[in-house]
């Protein structure tokens, strides 16, 4: 691409080189620090963590800096140097604090992401981890063992609560100082997303999907009453399967079954192999199974925005942890293929939306049955019996999801809005709202706050269901566009041609185009939500 070559071109570009030599270093260590602080726990790291956070928080923090970036006549710039100075003004304007709020804020995120990294459920007298908790919430037929799991899970919120609070409270502030709402409508604006063409989407996504999801909901709830003999209206949140009744239950066809002798490592290298997405590097440098101390979720980071990218996971042979692991390493793919030509500061995905909408993608297929024919060894007599079954599950995993991230938008919208709010009736009505839930007679805790985004990553959900409406949108366009024609769900699970689109039309351009130009870059199209309900509905 051209750059203009005018004053304030020029003089922008020097300070891109400047500004690139005190970021690139602190940056990489930062992260690798917080990785450390995730695999181990230990205080040591957590405090190394928390000191360079602080380093890197400070530099976009500087007033100066941020009024100069503000007086660059953008209309002078072009390509690269354009959207380079969107992305930085963004970034400086996100960090203007007071150096004692830098302190604040970031020690206060560092204690809570130790007590989530530290919590170990307390169950029956025994500590135990996130996936024995799983496993009762999926497995038991013994309700009140079911119950005391389920409270159990949420005790991390009482013990967080006050911190998550004062989180909010100090990003509000910030945000107000600067002019916007609260910290919710801060941070949207940021992301280069509109609040109202937001939830107008994400209202029409219910309305389109609430037949859908009243008829599931219905026949579940009456398979749960007859598992554990009750009837419709008294199931409460430990009825279902997980703590946030955010996955879909077993279907009928145990998928565990096929991964229970599998090395899901080599079975997720297989998969990238045959599409053209080399992991194995990454796979190296990862850390993928339960320790002590270690955080118990799944994430994937780039830590100098090159080569070394990095998955976390606490993987058992499971379908669910297949699942993760083939979602954590869509995002790593995508960090690894960005386009070799990219500035610096447009070294990074599109958008968070876009990145999830890979992970989604990728992560669908432990469900597919084409891709548990050819990687799990699903035996061809069983094929049609699995397929209907994981099917149906994959279909409804994404009605699940898609009213799971209503809840979480709607209430942490609703959180900043008001933060003096009784939010644990807010979480609640929240919850039977959009899921369908009914509460517990007389709780009154922070469930809210056992959710860990909530404090560690904010206004991030929505990202999620936007990524599962792209990631059926690229599902749609590979079938109809770069497969051989009437291409089929074998093809998309073994074709190079996967990995080749991918890495050209979504992959390489980096941050170089706003999501939305990405989205229609990579489909020919606008971000088009139908292409989701009619994969729910097929």
């Amino acid at each position: 691409m051209g750059e203009n070559t005018t004053g304030a071109a020029a003089e922008f570009g020097r300070f891109l080189e400047t500004h690139r030599a005190r970021v690139e270093p602190l940056e990489r260590d930062m992260n690798d620090a917080w990785w450390e602080a995730n695999v181990s726990g230990t205080p040591e790291a957590e405090a190394r963590s928390g000191a360079l956070q602080k380093q890197l928080v400070r530099l976009y923090a500087d007033a100066e800096t941020y009024a100069w970036l503000r007086s660059v006549p953008a209309r002078e710039l072009d390509g690269d140097l354009a959207r380079q100075h969107a992305l930085l003004l963004n970034a400086y304007i996100a960090n203007q604090m007071d150096d004692a709020t830098i302190e604040e804020l970031v020690d206060t995120e560092k204690e809570v992401e130790s007590a989530y990294n530290n919590f170990r459920a307390e169950l029956r007298g025994a500590r135990v981890s996130d996936n024995r908790l799983r496993e009762i919430l999926r497995d038991s037929d013994d309700v009140e063992l079911r119950r005391e799991a389920w409270e159990a899970s949420k005790r991390i919120g009482e013990q967080v609560e006050g911190r998550v609070r004062r989180l909010v409270e100090l990003r509000n502030r910030e945000a107000r100082r600067l002019g916007y709402a609260d910290y919710y409508a801060m941070s949207l604006s940021l992301q280069e997303l509109d609040a109202a063409v937001l939830f107008e989407l994400l209202d029409d996504l219910r309305r389109k999907t609430d037949a859908l999801w009243s008829a599931y909901k219905g026949a579940l709830d009456g398979d749960l009453a007859r598992r554990f003999g009750t009837t419709p209206d008294r199931l409460r949140p430990w009825h279902y399967p997980d703590p946030f009744f955010q996955e879909a239950p077993s279907g009928e066809v145990d998928l565990d079954a096929y991964f229970r002798d599998k090395d899901l490592e080599a079975l997720t290298a297989d998969f990238f192999d045959a599409v053209g997405l080399d992991i194995r590097d990454i796979l190296r440098r990862s850390d993928l199974y339960e320790k002590e101390g270690k955080c118990q979720h799944a994430f994937c980071i780039h830590v100098g925005r090159f080569e070394d990218v990095r998955v976390l996971c606490n993987c058992t042979p499971s379908e669910r942890w297949m699942g993760t692991m083939l979602h954590e390493f869509g995002h790593a793919v995508y960090d690894k293929y960005l386009g070799s030509d990219l500035p610096f500061f447009l070294r990074d995905t599109a958008h968070t939306l876009t990145t999830e909408a890979i992970a989604m993608l990728m992560g669908r297929f432990s469900r597919n049955a084409a891709w548990l024919r050819r990687y799990a060894g699903v035996p061809a007599g069983e094929a049609a019996r699995v397929a209907a079954s994981a099917g149906a599950e994959l279909r409804a995993q994404l009605l699940i999801l898609a009213r799971w991230c209503l809840v979480m938008t709607h209430f942490e919208r609703d959180l900043y809005r008001d933060p003096g709010q009784d939010l644990n009736g807010l979480w609640w009505r929240t919850v039977e709202t959009f899921q369908g839930v009914t509460p517990p007679e007389g709780r009154d805790k922070p469930d809210w706050a056992s959710k860990i985004h909530m404090a560690l990553a904010p206004v991030y959900y929505h990202n999620y269901l936007l990524g599962e409406m792209f990631a059926s949108q690229l599902q749609d366009h590979l079938h109809e566009h770069i497969l051989p024609r009437g291409g089929t769900d074998a093809d998309l699970v073994q074709s190079p041609l996967v990995g080749a689109y991918l890495r050209e039309k979504v992959f390489a351009p980096g941050a170089r185009l706003p999501w939305d130009r990405l989205i229609e870059h990579a489909t020919d199209e606008p971000l088009n939500p139908d292409h989701f309900v009619r994969q729910l509905s097929r």
